[in-house]
Order: C-alpha cells, then sequence, then structure tokens
C-alpha cells in the first residue's frame, strides 16, 4: 500500500509541471467554409455550352496556439489543413503551417506559409469576397494561377523562413526564404513594406526566384499598390512587372496595371476591378511561354469583375458575382481559383481562352 501512495505522490509532482504548462497555452480551434454555385464557360461564343459546378474556394481547418515563455517572449504555432467541401477530403496541414518565436521586437515563424508578396493582393483585390473563388483578382497577377514550377509568384512556400516586424506608427516590413531542397542553389527571397493607417493603404514587394523553373534561371516580380477609403467607398491601384530568363535564351518580360473600388451599399460592399496584362516583350523569341504569359503580339489579356457581399451574421455571409479573364488571341490565362481546363492552344481558336463565370456563393467561419 505504502508504494502505491508513493508512486501515486511521484505521478502528481511529475504532471504538475505538464498541467501548468497546459494552463499557460492558449490554443483555438477555427475554420471556415466557403462554397459556391458556378456557371463556367470557357470559350467566347453564346453558343458554346455552359458547365455548372459545385466549388469549395480556399475552405480551411486549423488549429493555433500562443505560449507565455515570460519577459514578452511568445512561442506561437499553427497547422492549417485545406478542406474539400464541395467533395470531401483535403490536404492535412497543406495551408499556413509553422512554429515560431514572437516579442516586441517582432515574429520569426519557419515552416509552409505565403510569402510577403502575396500581401499586395488584399490592397487592390477583392477582400468583400475573401480574393478566392473564379471572383479571385489574381487570375493575371503574378501569374498566380501557375505554380512556382511554372513562373508563378503568388504561391505558399515550404521550407521557409519568415521575419515580420512591429510595427511603427503604421508601417511594418517583412522578409521571407525559402530553400528548393531538391536544386542545388535553388531558392525563393521574397520581402516587403507596407503601410496601413488613418485612409491610406499601401505596398511595395519583390520576389526572385533562383534556379525554381530550372538550373540557372532567375525570375523577378515587383508589384506596388495602394488604396484610399473615402468612408463611403475606397479606390485601389496596382502595378506589377515581371521579368523571367527564358529556358531557351533572352528575356521576357510583363507589364501588369489595374483599378479597383470597394462600395459601401446597404449592408453589404459591391466590389468592381478592372486589370490589364500587357503583352509579353522581351529578347525571348516570340511563342515563349511562361505562366500564363507568351512573348509577342496578341498576348495580353483583361480581367473584369463585379460582386456584391452580404452578411447574415458576423459569422456568416453570402455573395453573388460575376468574371471574365479575356484573352487576346495569344494568351493563355485563366481562373486563379478552380481555374477550367484550359487548352494549350491560344485564345483565339477553337473558341478557347475567354473563361467567364456567375457564382453564388456562402461562407461560415467557426
Amino acid at each position: 500500500m505504502n508504494k502505491k501512495l508513493v508512486a501515486l505522490a511521484v505521478a502528481g509532482v511529475l504532471s504538475a509541471p505538464l498541467a501548468a504548462q497546459a494552463q499557460t497555452a492558449n490554443v483555438t480551434l477555427y475554420g471556415r467554409l466557403n462554397l459556391t454555385l458556378e456557371a463556367v464557360q470557357l470559350g467566347s461564343s453564346s453558343q458554346e455550352n455552359w458547365i455548372y459546378r459545385v466549388s469549395s474556394n480556399s475552405s480551411r481547418l486549423g488549429v493555433r496556439g500562443t505560449e507565455s515563455l515570460g519577459g514578452g517572449l511568445n512561442a506561437i504555432f499553427q497547422i492549417e489543413s485545406s478542406i474539400s467541401g464541395d467533395a470531401g477530403g483535403g490536404t492535412l496541414a497543406g495551408r499556413d503551417t509553422y512554429v515560431g518565436l514572437q516579442g516586441g521586437w517582432g515574429t520569426v515563424k519557419i515552416g509552409n506559409f505565403l510569402a510577403p508578396y502575396d500581401d499586395i493582393h488584399p490592397i487592390f483585390g477583392n477582400v468583400p469576397t475573401l480574393t478566392t473563388s473564379i471572383l479571385s483578382t489574381a487570375a493575371l497577377w503574378a501569374n498566380a494561377p501557375s505554380s512556382k514550377a511554372q513562373g508563378g509568384f503568388d504561391a505558399r512556400l515550404g521550407n521557409s523562413v519568415r521575419y515580420d516586424s512591429p510595427n511603427f506608427s503604421g508601417f511594418t516590413g517583412s522578409i521571407q526564404a525559402s530553400t528548393s531542397e531538391n536544386t542545388t542553389h535553388g531558392m525563393v527571397y521574397s520581402m516587403g513594406g507596407f503601410y496601413n493607417a488613418g485612409p491610406l493603404q499601401a505596398g511595395l514587394a519583390w520576389e526572385h526566384n533562383q534556379s525554381v523553373r530550372g538550373a540557372g534561371l532567375k525570375d523577378d516580380a515587383i508589384s506596388v499598390a495602394g488604396k484610399w477609403n473615402f468612408g463611403v467607398a475606397s479606390v485601389g491601384g496596382v502595378y506589377e512587372r515581371l521579368d523571367y530568363d527564358a529556358a531557351s535564351g533572352g528575356s521576357l518580360k510583363r507589364d501588369f496595371f489595374g483599378v479597383s473600388g470597394t462600395f459601401n451599399l446597404g449592408p453589404g460592399q459591391l466590389y468592381a476591378a478592372w486589370l490589364r496584362a500587357e503583352e509579353g516583350k522581351g529578347s525571348a523569341a516570340d511563342g515563349t511561354q511562361i505562366g500564363g504569359t507568351v512573348k509577342g503580339n496578341d498576348t495580353g489579356a483583361d480581367e473584369y469583375t463585379v460582386s456584391y457581399t452580404y452578411p447574415l451574421s458576423k459569422r456568416t455571409l453570402t455573395y453573388v458575382g460575376y468574371v471574365r479573364v479575356d484573352n487576346d488571341n495569344n494568351a493563355r490565362y485563366t481562373f486563379n481559383i478552380n481555374p477550367l481546363n484550359q487548352s494549350a492552344v491560344t485564345g483565339g481558336l477553337s473558341m478557347q481562352g475567354k473563361p467567364q463565370g456567375v457564382v453564388a456563393g456562402i461562407v461560415h467561419f467557426f
């Protein structure tokens, strides 16, 4: 009996620090389901059949937490998984997942997450509809529908280390490095500076891909955006320059710009944007393609989007919208989220290359 009492006493002593540690940690389970009904069309002919879909748009389930380490220093973590709410399934830890430290000097984290370059998008993008679904205003910007290996710049980067500065009177800065562990000297570097105070929100970001698409190839993107809030409405603008090394030699460059407006209309918000990707230029051969960008004449594209978002409660909102990616004859852009199966032929052939769609969605946060 005495041995049992001693064992219980020892177990109690050993478990006490663990219980105390558990009490100091702040852990939150969170998520959102964002589902849409869509009618989409790939070509430009009114005679082409429409496709009807149910889509899941950046739906997620995550857990995040903070533990006080004393002296103003905190340990932080997050594990965020994607959810395919339309057909079931998902990817464990497939979204922003990291562990790090946070203090008065800023935040350092390591793991898999979006880069500072992505922080430009909400400044001019479709924030009322969560910058996702086929309404996403990154169909042209950053070659976002393309993966890193295909020349995209709006991507979640694995094997990353990131530093975010504290807020200095509205100014913040971020820098991130990601190593391509299966490629010699393969790296991605991204950095950005941002201002958000009063009616003005602005940002400047740069990203560099080194030996990501292929050994020795270097790609760069720089983007600047700003938005001014007038109270009843806000107006935003964006400019971007992409600069690729072509595998066959020379360079492929592309300019992009756009304007957007968000208007408070009743209890909801009306959003509209026009975005333009110019023709691919540079010293690469005509027809050179990286992502949706092609070198030569008739390779530009326009994106038009309009939506209205209506909140049903603090946790549930609905929205409707329309989007069109109007490719020139030789351009090959598509939706950023849930893209259509666009063939490799150019925009003017076989009625390909002018994807458009109408959307009705509902989102619940928890």
